[in-house]
């Protein structure tokens, strides 16, 4: 009869918690059953046999149970939750972003194991396209579709499904560990510039134009016009007391600038005036022969009616 405990001397207390298997792995699209598990793709969770249920209950683990998968062929591994047992024996389902960052092929050995991750307080991400800048709320969205993620591991890239559209993500950084746990966490999310992307072109602002030179004012010609209510009243009684016209001040918009003259010698004055139209003049000898005087009709107010 052989005892249980046989083998306790060579197998150090470590290990007796510690879930070790190797699985062939395949996408989810792989998954046998007529139901559509697109739903696993969005996420980081795998689906594993029922073997790795009833193993795992038979150790003492710490939950959330979290896993490390390593690719022993490409020395790259990540971490992942478990969403299901129900998988064939001796397979497992990742999601497709997860078989890319593992370099793994259809049908590829993976290495799982268990393991215990402190508790995400930062992470930063590199959007891996400008379309990302689209997102209206980037926080927002990122923040509801990392629920579906039970851990983050440095250098992975994850991918993140919205409005009918996949977005991938670098993790650039994590904190307090390159693996950390994003269960029930109160975590800062940073975001770095995304791949391809580049900064607007600044226009160089012109230098300014110097100012105009002053001028004199003298040198403008004022217009003089017709300008409102610049004449002088008269009163009733015949006085001359406050009936002197106040000129109203000049509008600046009245003032011109001349025309220079190219022209100018020294020592000699050109006078230049500028012709006005004079008003027609209608000659009274012609107005005399075409008025007739009392050619007009009448009207009547009243209608008289006529007598028979």
């Amino acid at each position: 009869m052989f005892s249980f405990n046989m083998f306790e001397p060579h197998v150090g207390r470590g290990f007796q918690n510690r879930f070790s298997a190797q699985y062939r792995c395949y996408s989810v699209s792989m998954l046998p059953g007529p139901n559509d598990r697109s739903d696993v793709d969005k996420g980081g969770k795998i689906i594993m046999p029922p073997s790795a249920l009833d193993q795992l209950s038979r150790l003492n683990i710490t939950y959330p149970m979290l896993f490390k998968l390593t690719n022993k062929n490409s020395d790259r591994m990540t971490h992942c939750g478990v969403l299901e047992f129900v998988a064939d024996e001796g397979i497992c389902y990742l999601p497709h972003w997860m078989m890319q960052n593992l370099l793994l092929e259809e049908g590829g050995l993976v290495q799982v194991e268990s393991v215990n991750l402190m508790v995400a307080t930062y992470s930063k991400f590199q959007p891996q396209s400008p379309d990302f800048l689209d997102i209206t709320n980037p926080k927002a969205v990122l923040e509801n579709a990392l629920r579906n993620f039970a851990c983050l591991t440095t250098g992975d890239v994850i991918a993140i499904n919205y409005n009918e559209k996949v977005y991938e993500l670098r993790v650039m950084e994590t904190k307090p560990d390159k693996a950390v746990s994003i269960i029930e966490c109160d975590m800062n999310v940073d975001f770095d510039a995304p791949l391809g992307y580049k900064e607007p072109e600044r226009h160089m602002q012109h230098p300014e134009e110097p100012a105009e030179e002053e001028t004199d004012p003298s040198n403008y010609d004022v217009d003089f016009g017709f300008r409102a209510f610049t004449g002088s009243g008269n009163r009733l009684d015949g006085k001359k007391k406050g009936i002197e016209p106040s000129p109203a001040p000049l509008d600046p918009s009245d003032i011109k600038r001349g025309i220079p003259n190219y022209e100018f010698k020294v020592g000699k004055i050109t006078f230049i005036r500028n012709a006005r139209q004079q008003p027609r003049r209608f000659d009274i000898d012609d107005m005399a022969t075409n008025f007739i005087a009392f050619s007009g009709e009448g009207q009547s107010l009243r209608k008289k009616g006529r007598k028979p």
